[in-house]
This record gives C-alpha cells, sequence and structure tokens, in this order.
C-alpha cells in the first residue's frame, strides 16, 4: 500500500521563536516535548499527521552516528549547520522493524530501527509516556535530507489531542511536500522504493505517492514557477508544504490579523518560507485537492 504522510520535520535554532512564527501563522502548538536524545520539538497537529518544530537543546546529549546507526539528532545538527527548514520527511508506520528491515533490502537504508519514548504533556497539564519506533532511509543524492517512517506505539489517544488540533487558520492536515531537484526524474527509483508505488513523469517533475500524501519534485524552472522568489538550487530538497484548510477566505483573514504577507493564484494560497524558518507554506481549500 502507498505510504502516508506522518509529519514534517522542520528544524529550527531557536524552538521558542519558531513557535512563536508558527502561532502568527495561525497554529495552535502542543507544550514542549523533551527527547532524551539532545532535542525538543513542538507540533502543530492535525487530523492524522502534522508539522514537528524541532531544535537541539542539549548538544552533549546527541548520539554520533555510526555504521548501520542513523542519528536522528547529529542529523538536525548537521542540517542547521547550512540552514534552517525541513529536514526530514515521516511517513506513517505500524511496524518500524519490518521497515529497516525492507528497506536495507531494497537498498535505501541500511540502518538499524530506531526505539525510543518521551513524556508527552496533556491538556490538562499531566504527562503520559509515548514511545516510538523509527526506520530511516537516505540517498547519496539526497545529502542533508532525509526520510522515515514513524510508528507509535502507544495508544493513539495517549497522543492525538482534539484539544490540539484545531488551528485559528484552518488547517487540516498535510496533503503534499513539494522538493526542488536539478533532474527530479534522477530520484525516481529511490522514491518509488520508498513510497511503494509508481512515480507519474512529465517535464520539469515527477510526482510519486497517493492523492493527499503525495511528493512533488521539481526542477528550479518549475519550482520558480510554483514558488516565485524561491531559489531551488544545489542538490535535492524539500522547499514547501501544501496544507489542506476548510475555508480559504477564513485562512486569508487569520493571516492578515496577524500581518502576515501572503500570495494568492489558482486557489492556492502561497506564504513565504522567511515566515515559518525555511520552508514555504501552500494552503488550499480541502475540497479542491
Amino acid at each position: 500500500m502507498p505510504r502516508h504522510i506522518d509529519h514534517l520535520v522542520i528544524c529550527v535554532r531557536d524552538l521558542a521563536q519558531a513557535a512563536l512564527s508558527l502561532r502568527t501563522l495561525g497554529f495552535a502548538l502542543t507544550p514542549t516535548g523533551i527527547h532524551p536524545f539532545g532535542t525538543s520539538n513542538r507540533l502543530a497537529m492535525f487530523g492524522n499527521n502534522f508539522l514537528e518544530l524541532l531544535a537541539i537543546t542539549d548538544a552533549a546529549a546527541i548520539p554520533a552516528a555510526a555504521p548501520g546507526r542513523f542519528s536522528f539528532a547529529a542529523h538536525q545538527q548537521n542540517f542547521l549547520a547550512a540552514a534552517e527548514g525541513m529536514s526530514m520527511l515521516a511517513w506513517h508506520g505500524t511496524d518500524a522493524h519490518a521497515d529497516a528491515a525492507r528497506f536495507a533490502a531494497n537498498g535505501i537504508g541500511a540502518y538499524a530501527p530506531f526505539d525510543f519514548g518521551r513524556n508527552a504533556v496533556l491538556p490538562g497539564g499531566g504527562t503520559a509516556r509515548v514511545e516510538f519506533s523509527l526506520a530511516f532511509a537516505t540517498h547519496p543524492a539526497m545529502p542533508g535530507i532525509a526520510f522515515f517512517t514513524c510508528q507509535q506505539r502507544h495508544p493513539p489517544e495517549l497522543f492525538w489531542k482534539p484539544d490540539y488540533q484545531y488551528h485559528p487558520n484552518g488547517a487540516m492536515r498535510v496533503v503534499e511536500v513539494v522538493m526542488s531537484a536539478p533532474e527530479p526524474w534522477e530520484n525516481r527509483n529511490f522514491l518509488e522504493r520508498m513510497t511503494e508505488s509508481t512515480a507519474e513523469l512529465s517535464p520539469g517533475r515527477l510526482t510519486v505517492g497517493a492523492k493527499g500524501d503525495r511528493i512533488s519534485v521539481l526542477s528550479p524552472l518549475e519550482i520558480t514557477r510554483r514558488l516565485p522568489g524561491f531559489a531551488a538550487d544545489g542538490p535535492p530538497r524539500f522547499c514547501a508544504a501544501r496544507l489542506a484548510v476548510a475555508d480559504l477566505n477564513a485562512t486569508k483573514r487569520e493571516l492578515q490579523r496577524n500581518g502576515i504577507g501572503f500570495q494568492v493564484s489558482d486557489g492556492v494560497l502561497l506564504t513565504p518560507p522567511a515566515a515559518s524558518h525555511g520552508l514555504a507554506l501552500e494552503f488550499v481549500e480541502q475540497g479542491t485537492i
């Protein structure tokens, strides 16, 4: 079965400042979560996926990468040496250990699965223990970014909270991730093996994944057309995320109220990457996807 988007990791230098930026964009955020490997996060949680703001908060606790072992925190540290932005894409997973074996067999991730837990702050102020398992996939032609499946090993109700899932901007879920690449077609084999789906090719564009859970890889020219003013040079990277909203006019009003600049074209509302720490955001009405 094609994979479904679980969350986007937006790597930032200052978690408090990034949280303020996302609140100004109309997102509600969970309280801070602290990982045992030197990072902390805050989430913009939707119906069945989310944005993860992630920052290094204890560099001394970061484990080093090693052959066969992907270090989630070291990857973020290396990413931040160059810029803020989206560093990883996570797919929903139900068995990360099986995913890790499948990735290894397909030649896209010879890494051991990674199991960890942290405390999550509940809406009432209490805490619950949440546990995760991750399986990583990387490609030499995509230095600096990575992919993984994320299995939640706790009861769903400990993580998904209605109090955290309503957003003033009306955001309902992430439906597409946009990447840039000098030659999109060169990434076809890796992305098909990772998503377990067939890519579609057209001039300057590769798309892979099911409708509503899609990656679009665009050439620099196509990125310029879709994301005016966005520089898309260098190796493949994540450029934008498209989110479904209930009412685009309500989204406009929220952004205007908060003083956020945006462009609207053909039913797509675009906010610049500077507003969300390196990742452009597109908002579209749910019924148009």
